[in-house]
């Protein structure tokens, strides 16, 4: 009989283990479920602006020669006679984002530039018509129109001058043709000097970004956290340094769209002028060297390294040498906040400049022109 009490109890027992296990499984079932369901920014940020990114194909006529007439035997080329021009189709390819409801599409001017056809391709992939309305070489953006009405969605831009340093940044795009594609990095760094990375032609202060902007991106949005574009993937570094990508500042591509919508062109103002930096550091080392020609001002500012002839500079009477301090009664410390301040003046409208030639400060006025070769 006690032998009964004991199996009893002890099978009373491994019910209530028994029973306690099921009661434990049965409570993380949900939990396990909801991980599942669970989405993050990224995924968020995209669906609010990827059905907004398109593909551009372009095709532009370029005549070549079938053979290098340098190349070919003199009995060959008396067979063949004279070569002619044959005419081939290039194909070029890149990524753009509708910014209106009109069909409006921002990208770079290096996607579309000089092409005959171009055609765009929506995120459901329908294939529609585009008009190239402007580009602009200086800043690296263009305006391309869809012609068709199909289009249903565009992309909500946001404000470049928010951003920090350490911010999300996703890059979409159509690298290599692959459609619907997704990086994500960080903003690495901001108000980037294109002419920093060798483009002595530009006039650009890039967003630089680690997530990663591969051929075919170009034109393509980077935008943030919230979905929101704050700027227009333009180019990767390769070589040393590779794997950083950099982006026009949407506040810019606004501007310059805003022009070439209107105007079919961005009329940059110039002076004409070569410029280098110079400090007290520089100066002094330079004047210490009993070869120089000339002392330099022991201080900072936009040194004339040359100007170029018939250009309003020399119109203006700025010589080689001259050290340009001030601009519009702005301090100039480099050649870099110069050309921000001519960017802002207006075209054949006096521009004042304070300079330094000979220890002496005098001012002169210059009126800008349009930068040539633009159009």
């Amino acid at each position: 009989m006690k032998s009964l009490k004991i199996k009893f109890m002890h099978l009373i027992q491994i019910f209530i283990i028994v029973g306690f296990c099921l009661v434990n499984f049965t409570q993380e079932i949900p939990v396990l479920a909801l991980s599942y369901e669970s989405h993050n920014f990224v995924s968020s940020a995209v669906k609010n602006v990827g059905p907004a990114v398109v593909k551009i194909d372009t095709e532009r006529l370029v005549e070549r020669q079938q053979f290098d007439p340098t190349l070919l035997d003199p009995l060959l080329r008396d067979l063949l006679g004279e070569q002619g021009i044959t005419p081939e189709r290039e194909r070029g390819q890149g990524s753009g984002v509708i910014i209106n409801s009109d069909g409006l599409v921002l990208t770079n001017a290096h996607v579309v530039e000089r092409v005959d056809d171009v055609s765009v391709t929506l995120a459901d992939g329908t294939i529609c018509d585009g008009q190239v309305l402007g580009t602009d070489v200086v800043t690296d953006l263009a305006l391309v129109k869809i012609k068709e009405s199909t289009y249903s969605s565009f992309a909500p831009l946001g404000n470049s001058e928010d951003l920090e340093v350490g911010d999300w940044a996703i890059a979409l795009g159509t690298p290599y043709g692959l459609e619907k594609t997704v990086t994500l990095g960080i903003v690495s760094s901001l108000h980037r000097d294109i002419n920093s990375l060798g483009f002595s032609d530009k006039r650009l202060d890039l967003i630089q970004t680690d997530a990663a902007i591969n051929p075919g991106n170009s034109g393509g949005p980077l935008i943030n956290s919230n979905g929101e574009v704050i700027g227009i993937n333009t180019l990767v570094r390769s070589g040393p340094g590779a794997g950083l990508g950099f982006a026009i500042p949407i506040n810019l591509a606004k501007s310059v769209s805003d022009q070439l919508l209107n105007n079919g062109e961005v009329i940059h103002p110039y002076l004409g002028v070569q410029l280098i930096s110079l400090n007290p550091r520089i100066a002094k080392e330079h004047n210490q060297d009993p070869n120089s020609l000339v002392q330099l001002p022991e201080r900072s500012g936009a040194l004339i390294q040359s100007v170029i002839p018939n250009s309003p500079a020399e119109k203006a009477g700025l010589r080689r040498g001259d050290l340009v301090i001030a601009a519009e009664n702005i301090a100039i410390k480099e050649p870099k906040a110069l050309l921000e301040e001519v960017e802002k003046a207006q075209i054949g409208k006096a521009f004042l400049l304070n300079v330094l030639r000979n220890d002496e400060e005098i001012q002169i006025n210059i009126k800008p022109e349009p930068l040539p070769g633009l159009t």
